[in-house]
């Protein structure tokens, strides 16, 4: 007993020595395992901290233009509502205040703030962070806060403006200009939001706003009964909403976007996971006959699990620790780079980055998840092997004879298509990840059964070329081996065609859209107040200008806790409707009693509207019904766009300002000439406020702003490439190394240096294309899921598949010559030792 339990005791302190004395001899080796999962954490917890803080601040820049208020009445859309609405929601049941607030997007002549009309009086009762402090004290006891000149700024609106209290400021909105006077802060403000409060008398009357307030801020005292008060008396241009749901919009206007961006991210981290199983592999390869030796020495199976698992353990740790801080200073470097969207548009980001506890321990548990993945597989499928067999053989542990199995690989991958068929969770495409990682993972297992399918021709196929047919047959014969090198380039060549193929597929897709839709010979577009029909008849009179399109859009808030479609307001001829749409499908009448509208695509998806349905708008009093006439591609509005025509538009709202134009030039007429009319003809006050572009300009600025969305995704792209690219180069190398005794067996038998060195350039050179097909066909399967699955469901947006056909090649030979070299390189170092030292089996 004695006996056994001392073998045992030798076998573990055996054990010990031998991993030690393999992290003493390949440092390099975990180093690289390590940096990879480096790699992946950091980049992950990057976009994590980026994306977090950004919600952070957006969340913060609604508190703090909302105030405290339990509850407020908001308008559907930009043209607000009825103060007359004030008086029956402050009787409402359950309120016990209520403030009405004008809310203006204002720019001073340095930067730009929110600006807010109150009626101090009741705001101070509602939502008293928004009341303003002068040098003197509160506000309330002077008579500045009904001065129509006075203005009060939070610090950051200070900053941002140039200005300090007792100056004096110009600020422009709605199309109109109007000097204030700061008198004092708004200490309820948080830091680094830019709001201004200025009389609501003053807002409407000095801003074109009088007899309309935008919501009304409300303090309840029982919120059960004021909830179904207030419903009833809304009229339909109007919805009950907190600084929740308003958080809520933001949030789910870029959540997509998002976590789109977190699985890209972590495809680095999978990547590093497939690098460590590569490296690992080649580690427990290399020590089989030392394992199967403390295996005779009485150590268990699961003893050399557990060892190889330690090492992958202490990879993982070390490699997770050093990505949170790598992952920390990049989204600083992210922030001010890119800025809180990441370059995406859908708000403006954060100032600084607000730190995640709960997201670091996720990434570092997901690093060292990878990592003991990666270790755990080669070391259960070594501690397997026979230790007699072992002892005697420490090649590929798969029978050259033998059939490679391609059962394991077709049943992830036929799981990964029925997994990526499933419906969106919470309208994220939750089972087409999944369904791309089972693929991916059944790809990388397929490599073994790709590898002697593709060089089986080679093998049997004589050559003259010794050099060549060693490499041939080599590879041929030792599939597992092959596996081993090309996983982690396999998957990450499979996610970059992937990736490279959506991305192609979607801006040929928005390039095609734009041919569609700019369709005329100049646009205009005011930031201001709008076209009135004055102005528009002015423009119309201009000499040269064949006809003059008028249209209006805005936000409609559907849902409160939802992102607004946006109306638009256009000539649709019923009859022609595609004349102006990329109509999708066919159209249909509208049903009777019904007014007509288009729907595009997202909002068809995100709202379940069908050709046909009909549905009810918070627009107009109400009792109008409108009815899906057809279904219109639009690449422009995430979430969702809906086109009325012009006429029915007015009837409704009875608003006759337009903010967009589209312009055809008479036959003969001069382009310049008439764009500096159509300038001249616009009112003084509002030249400054409207764009001119041609259509040209409109679709590179499109472009670039598609290419500047798509920055981040471009950089994570190469990442996981070169991740990949240096792991097939460490794992050439060191397979190449570990054949020394073979290479000195080669030159006993009279090949050359030279020709070892050609050989290993063939196998490299034939590792690197087979990992390359491989790669490109699995990448090309995986983009199906992205463009027809992933896509539609996160961005509610279809497109046909347009292959990268100028990536493909350049990926591949890339790939052959990083393996070609990296196999000279090391063969290099290989075959430089004595060809008699390289075969002494007891050296």
């Amino acid at each position: 007993m004695s006996g056994a339990r001392s073998d045992l005791a030798g076998a573990r302190l055996a054990l010990g020595w031998l991993i030690g004395g393999e992290w003493r001899a390949h440092p390099s080796r975990f180093l690289a395992t390590a940096l990879a999962i480096a790699v992946g954490v950091a980049l992950g917890f990057a976009v994590h901290l980026v994306n977090g803080s950004a919600l952070s601040a957006f969340g913060g820049a609604v508190r703090a233009v909302n105030g405290a208020a339990d509850l407020s009445v908001r308008a559907t859309t930009p043209l607000g509502l009825d103060e007359a609405l004030y008086g029956e929601v402050a009787r409402a049941a359950g309120v016990r205040d209520a403030s009405p607030v004008v809310s203006i997007e204002a720019r001073g002549e340095r930067g730009a703030l929110t600006l807010l009309g109150l009626d101090v009086i009741r705001a101070i009762r509602v939502t008293p962070s928004l009341v303003g402090l002068s040098p003197r004290g509160p506000d309330t006891s002077n008579n500045d806060v009904f001065d129509a000149d006075a203005l009060y700024l939070s610090r950051a609106a200070q900053v941002a403006l140039g200005t300090g209290i007792g100056q004096s400021l110009d600020l422009s909105a709605n199309g109109r200009t109007a000097r204030f006077r700061v008198a004092g802060a708004l200490p309820g403000v948080p830091e680094g939001q830019a709001v201004g409060v200025i009389d609501i008398a003053s807002a409407q009357w000095r801003f074109d706003r009088l007899g309309r307030i935008d919501r009304i801020d409300l303090n309840l005292s029982d919120r059960n009964a004021a909830e179904p008060a207030l419903r009833a008396v809304l009229p339909t241009g109007a919805t009950l909403a907190s600084t929740q749901t308003e958080e809520a919009q933001g949030s789910a206007l870029s959540r997509a976007y998002r976590v789109n961006l977190d699985m890209l991210a972590l495809v680095a981290l999978l990547t590093g996971g497939f690098l460590v199983f590569s490296a690992q592999s080649l580690s427990v390869a290399r020590r089989l006959r030392a394992f199967a030796l403390v295996r005779t020495l009485g150590l268990p199976r699961r003893g050399v699990v557990a060892a190889v698992a330690l090492e992958g353990l202490l990879i993982g740790v070390l490699g997770a620790s050093a990505g949170l801080a790598a992952g920390y200073g990049l989204a600083v470097l992210a922030l001010r780079v890119f800025g809180g969207d990441l370059g995406a548009g859908y708000f403006s980001g954060a100032s600084q980055i607000v730190f995640q506890p709960l997201a670091a321990l996720l990434f570092f548990a997901l690093g060292l998840a990878a990592a003991l993945a990666g270790s755990i597989l080669p070391a259960r499928a070594a501690s397997r092997a026979a230790p007699a067999a072992a002892l005697k053989n420490s090649g590929d542990l798969l029978d050259p004879r033998a059939p490679v199995p391609w059962k394991p690989a077709a049943i992830l991958l036929a799981l990964g298509v029925g997994a990526a068929l499933l419906p969106a969770v919470a309208r994220l495409p939750v089972f087409g990840f999944l369904g791309m990682a089972l693929m991916l993972a059944g790809g990388v297992a397929g490599v073994p059964f790709l590898s002697r399918l593709l060089l089986g021709p080679l093998a049997r196929r004589q050559s003259r070329s010794v050099p060549g047919q060693l490499a041939t047959r080599h590879l041929h014969g030792a599939p597992g081996q092959a596996a081993t090198a090309l996983c982690g380039i396999v998957a990450s060549t499979a996610l970059m065609i992937a990736m490279a193929s959506m991305v192609t597929s979607f801006r040929g897709a928005v390039d095609e859209w734009l041919g569609q839709v700019l369709s005329a010979d100049l646009y205009l577009r005011t930031e201001g107040a709008g076209f009135d029909p004055e102005t528009q008849s002015r423009l119309a009179a201009v000499p040269g200008v064949g006809t003059l399109t008028f249209s209006r859009q805005f936000p409609l808030t559907i849902e409160p806790d939802q992102p607004p479609v946006v109306l638009i307001a256009r000539p649709v001829d019923p009859a022609r409707p595609e004349g102006l749409l990329a109509l999708i499908g066919r159209t249909q009448a509208p049903a009777a009693g019904t007014l007509p509208v288009y729907v595009s695509e997202p909002a068809s998806r995100l709202h379940g509207w069908r050709l046909g349905d009909t549905i009810a708008l918070p627009i107009g009093t109400g009792a109008e019904r409108f009815s899906v006439a057809g279904i219109w591609r639009d690449y422009a509005r995430q979430a969702g766009a809906v086109i009325l025509a012009e006429a029915d538009y007015t009837s409704l709202t009875g608003d006759r300002t337009r903010d967009e134009a589209m312009v055809m030039l008479a036959p003969g007429a001069d382009e310049a000439k008439v764009q500096a009319d159509l300038r001249a003809s616009l009112p003084e006050a509002t030249r400054a406020t409207v764009a001119l572009s041609r259509p040209a300009e409109l679709r590179r600025f499109a472009l670039d702003l598609f290419d500047r969305s798509f920055a981040v995704t471009y950089i994570l792209e190469g990442v996981a490439i070169l991740v990949g690219l240096a792991g097939v180069a460490a794992t050439v190398s060191a397979q190449t190394l570990a054949r020394s005794r073979e290479f000195g067996m080669l030159r006993h038998l009279g090949l050359t240096k030279g020709q070892i060195l050609a050989m290993l350039a063939r196998e490299g050179a034939l590792l690197g294309l087979v990992g390359g097909v491989a790669g490109v066909l699995l990448g090309l399967a995986l983009a199906q899921v992205l463009i027809h699955v992933i896509n539609p469901q996160s961005f509610n947006w279809t497109m046909a598949t347009l292959v990268p056909f100028g990536t493909i090649p350049a990926v591949v030979a890339a790939l052959v010559l990083a393996a070609a070299g990296t196999a000279i390189l090391a063969g290099r170092r290989a075959t430089h030792q004595s060809a008699v030292l390289a075969v002494r089996e007891d050296w």
